[in-house]
């Protein structure tokens, strides 16, 4: 036991993970990547009106600083002593809008989260300022114009909310993702916090030249937006500054990845052509391009992968984002009621099988890629008397596979190579029916780390590596060896294909369900707008809750 203890008394490293639905601190040995310890706190999303997304910023941080004292209560009881924490890197969700004011450390506004819809009549506005021959704008960021982005958000606040306005007017705003959010709060915030985002986080805000690694101010002006609100650019691999408070005051901040960049570097896709797909509240596959940029002929996202040290180059990918994974289930946890926890989803869908010919495009925020279809909508289709709960239940996880094979497919005619296999990670990734159901229908092999918790194992090594720290080194020799799950397809490739061209059906009849968007107001009028999938939906709940609610069992 003694000698147990002793193996993990060497340097270690934390890792705040931020995402959309929860927050959470991870503590790793530097040595073995072993994960010792961590604590986990759900987010509160707020919906305000219908196709807006908030959440608070400082329940976000309070949250942080729970996990941290949580997860270090929890280092104490294993005899682990916490003062071997030489490190601490951040993973964020990315995109995610905050502006708060400097010298009171206050949010001005609520976050505005990637998901966030309000901003459409914006995009419609601005994308008719882009000359059809010069998209400068994809052009030096690789981002089409979308509410998904920051600019877009930020664009917003700025237009309609005063508090920040004169905020802005009078030097007192700042702005960032959620990463720069923390990291200032957490290294001193209005007591000489450090405002800063990394390389990674700095290309989701459609603000950021992906060229010349700097803010544009080409496309500042173009979105009317200050650059001295901006935080200043790092890479994702240097010492930020120190933790100000708690069980680790003193503690060096030095890695910061977005999200999808952290569980690249985490599944350590680091050569050319290494891609993983990560199953969050969204779904998001990336492709290691290298030192290149390569634009997407199919709908893809050009993206920074890392740059790992300030004097370390920068590597690229290609993305395919999607908007709603994991989301769904907590929407039939949540909205339908038609489970009591997430885990429930493997067990209904289980019991049933198959779909039995129901399928789910869950297009809540639209299609993203490859579609970029803001006009869609969330659908149920294929409903007989015989559809039941768990057949919706099963079609919820088969619509996570669809898109995934809908931005597999788009990565592989961009690349030219198909994936022989896609590594995979995420919180669904611990659902075998899912990872089996992902064979199936991509209809290659799926493979799973044993320890899934590969974007806060990224944020680590990059906290780790920086210089100053120099406690996790990222040399090919050096790197732990990952024990893998494998699962295999089990159909076969025809009934594959029929599944999926019938999915693609589906997918089309949910696109130009909003003709008229909804007015950004808020105008309760968006009732006339709402899609049909919401009465099959409704329809549905009463179909199948009629039984529970007459009381028979």
């Amino acid at each position: 036991m003694a000698a147990a203890r002793k193996a993990v008394l060497g340097p270690l490293v934390g890792a705040v993970d931020q995402g959309t639905s929860s927050t959470r601190f991870l503590v790793f040995n530097s040595k073995t990547a072993e994960l010792l310890s961590h604590h986990q706190v759900e987010i509160k999303q707020e919906f305000p009106r219908e196709g807006w997304v908030e959440q608070d910023p400082k329940e976000i941080l309070q949250s942080v600083y729970e996990c941290i004292e949580k997860t270090c209560e929890k280092l104490r009881e294993l005899n682990i002593d916490i003062s071997n924490i030489k490190a601490i890197g951040v993973s964020n969700q990315r995109e995610t809008t905050v502006v708060w004011d400097k010298f009171t450390g206050e949010p001005l506004y609520n976050a505005v989260v990637w998901l966030d819809l309000r901003t459409q009549s914006t995009v419609e506005n601005l994308s008719k300022r882009i000359p059809g021959n010069n998209n400068f704008v994809k052009s030096k960021t690789g981002l089409p114009l979308s509410t998904y982005f920051s600019a877009v958000k930020l664009r917003w606040i700025l237009d309609n909310v005063r508090k920040v306005q004169k905020a802005v007017e009078e030097g007192r705003a700042l702005f960032g993702t959620i990463d720069s959010w923390l990291i200032w709060s957490l290294t001193g915030g209005a007591k000489g916090g450090v405002h800063c985002t990394d390389v990674t986080n700095a290309s989701r805000t459609m603000l950021f030249n992906i060229h010349s690694l700097e803010w544009d101010k080409e496309l500042c002006d173009f979105f009317e937006i200050p650059m001295a609100i901006l935080p200043n650019v790092r890479s994702s691999s240097e010492i930020y500054g120190l933790m100000k408070a708690g069980a680790l005051e003193g503690v060096p901040i030095s890695g910061c990845l977005g999200d999808q960049s952290a569980a690249l570097v985490g599944q350590m896709c680091f050569q050319d052509g290494q891609a993983k797909n990560t199953y969050g509240t969204g779904c998001f596959l990336l492709c290691n391009t290298g030192h290149k940029c390569v634009f997407s002929e199919h709908g893809l996202l050009t993206t920074v992968a890392y740059k790992l040290g300030r004097d370390k180059p920068v590597y690229y990918a290609l993305e395919g984002s999607v908007a709603i994974a994991g989301a769904v289930i907590r929407w039939l946890r949540d909205n339908l009621g038609i489970i009591s926890t997430s885990e429930e989803i493997e067990k209904l869908a289980k019991e049933a099988g198959t779909s039995y010919g129901c399928y789910f495009v869950p297009a809540f925020s639209g299609l993203y890629a490859p579609y970029w279809e803001p006009s869609a909508r969330g659908i149920i289709c294929g409903l007989t008397q015989f559809t039941n709960k768990c057949h919706i239940a099963f079609a919820a996880l088969e619509a996570v596979c669809f898109q995934t094979r809908e931005i597999l497919d788009a990565m592989n005619r961009d690349c030219g190579i198909p994936l022989s296999h896609l590594q995979v990670d995420g919180g669904m990734t611990s659902n075998k029916i899912l990872m089996q159901l992902q064979a199936d229908i991509l209809y290659i092999p799926v493979v799973k780390p044993s320890m899934p918790e590969t974007t806060a194992l990224g944020a680590a090594m990059a906290a780790g590596a920086a210089e100053g720290v120099g406690v996790w080194s990222l040399e090919p020799e050096d790197l732990s060896a990952v024990t893998m799950e494998r699962f295999e397809p089990q159909i076969n490739a025809e009934e594959s294909e029929i599944r999926y061209s019938t999915w693609k059906k589906a997918v089309m009849k949910s696109v130009g369900w909003v003709t008229t968007q909804a007015p950004e107001s808020g105008d309760p009028s968006i009732f006339c707008s709402l899609p049909l999938g919401f009465f099959i939906v409704s329809s549905m709940v009463m179909l199948i809750g009629a039984r529970y609610i007459s009381g028979i069992p």
